[in-house]
């Protein structure tokens, strides 16, 4: 539980290095084919690899510095569309009451799936007009009737003076872009969360998709994937899911430690992302037609059992 600012400064630059560097050939080439590479890399960085970064640093652990993990995770929350203090307090209750049906706010594939949906947000087609339309809301101080549940009355200030921020900067940018008459101003600010989102959606469904609901153990309702390199980075370790949500005081970068030492008490880990989407791909289309249906992951001989609610 150790915390320290050396891995996640480091990290944090090198996420924030390349952002730029993307960002600026991307520029360099603009009005031909080459820019698009570039800002398809800015826009998994910001759209994908922002929410890794968003979710750590809401939990507070990548840092030991205080005011540093406030900072990124300010900055990602902008970039994923999502108000700080919300998702601070409705991702408290999703790790309190994982996939407990009526408690989790933030059940990504339901069951059944609504395939639609959950197909649109690759380019975030039901997430960012959900997003802006809370934007509008909590700008204009009133908070949806979930949000009012969970988010203390002492907090609810600092909502609405953050949406009046982000619409700021959002409609500046619209407005750029109106008077350049280009959509440059919206690849760099707003647009990565639709046409760079992918990655963290893929991401996203290897967490709990097609897992039991009203389980309460994160060992059956919560997946760890193996990844490469590239991924992890990206995710910020997070493909280490079972461990974080037993362990979410645990810093990202000690996770594949932490899965060293416990992975004698979990069901085996997934070895790839096409292993899990092999076991999540027929699980949520066996829903549509049984919804009781789930994936039963098997414990080690001697683990502790679960119970259901």
């Amino acid at each position: 539980m150790r915390r320290s600012d050396r891995p996640a400064i480091r990290d944090t630059a090198i996420w924030l290095g390349l952002m730029v560097v993307a960002g600026a050939l991307g520029f360099v080439f603009w009005g031909s084919w080459l820019a698009v590479p570039f800002f398809l890399v800015y826009g998994v960085l910001y759209g994908s690899g922002g929410d890794s970064r968003w979710h750590e640093c809401g939990h507070g652990t990548p840092f030991r510095t205080r005011w540093m993990a406030n900072a990124v995770y300010q900055l990602a929350s902008f970039m994923m569309m999502r108000d700080p203090t919300v998702w601070r307090w409705s991702h408290a209750r999703h790790h309190t009451d994982t996939l407990i049906v009526g408690r989790d706010p933030e059940i990504q594939v339901m069951r059944p799936a609504r395939l639609a949906k959950v197909i649109a947000n690759l380019a975030g087609l039901y997430d960012v007009p959900v997003a802006l339309r809370d934007l509008v809301r909590h700008s204009l101080g009133r908070l949806g009737a979930e949000e009012a549940t969970f988010i203390p009355e002492t907090e609810r200030w600092r909502v609405y003076r953050t949406a009046r921020i982000h619409l700021a900067i959002y409609l500046a940018a619209t407005a750029s872009a109106l008077v350049t008459g280009s959509i440059l101003p919206l690849l760099y600010i707003g647009g990565p969360r639709m046409y760079g989102t992918f990655m963290h959606v893929l991401y996203g469904w290897t967490q709990h998709a097609g897992m039991g609901e009203n389980v309460l153990d994160h060992r059956l309702n919560t997946r760890t994937v193996h990844m490469c390199r590239i991924n992890r980075f990206l995710y910020w370790n997070m493909n280490y899911h079972v461990e974080h949500h037993m362990f979410p005081t645990i810093p990202y970068h000690r996770l594949p430690e932490l899965h060293e030492e416990i992975r004698h008490d979990l069901a085996p880990a997934y070895p790839s992302i096409w292993a899990a989407y092999k076991e999540i791909v027929p699980a949520v289309l066996h829903q549509l037609k049984d919804p009781s249906h789930y994936v039963r992951r098997e414990l080690p001989a001697g683990a502790a059992p679960f119970r259901e609610v």
